[in-house]
């Protein structure tokens, strides 16, 4: 692993899960991880009850835009995180990527909910990405800069 981990958050749609996670781990961790998120079929925008449950706890997404998942995304960062996205995520196949490390974080999806059905699929996100940050850049870690 590189001396500042990244991380690269994935769901189908870039819309609602991995939007929140790398927004979490961009606001949590500062500088000390590099954050990408991707989807394999990119929405138009980001699920408004996302941005407003994110806004809720003082995080403002509303600029963000999906991007699509592409290799170089995926060989850039040391984990790569999907989301429920199972085989609409092809290039993150643990062969495909020797060397990376690979989650699977199954969570419900926000697409067609409310802010209240999202608010706790933030909450569960945030507390990963907690233990995430706990492994990956511990708060006296230094990185280079």
């Amino acid at each position: 692993m590189s001396e500042k981990p990244s991380v690269l958050f994935v769901c189908v749609h870039n819309a609602g899960r991995s939007q929140m996670a790398a927004a979490w781990l961009s606001h949590l961790a500062a500088d000390r991880v590099e954050v990408r998120s991707a989807g394999s079929a990119p929405a138009e925008s980001v699920n408004p009850a996302v941005v407003e449950a994110m806004r809720e706890v003082g995080i403002d997404i509303a600029d963000e835009t999906p991007k699509v998942l592409t290799a170089d995304a995926v060989q850039a960062s040391d984990v790569c995180v999907t989301m429920g996205c199972g085989d609409a995520c092809p290039a993150l196949g643990e062969g495909d990527s020797p060397g990376k490390r690979h989650l699977d974080w199954k969570l419900d999806d926000p697409a067609g909910q409310g802010v209240e059905a999202v608010r706790p699929i933030r909450d569960e996100i945030r507390a990963r990405v907690e233990g995430l940050i706990a492994e990956l850049a511990p708060e006296g870690r230094k990185t280079a800069k």
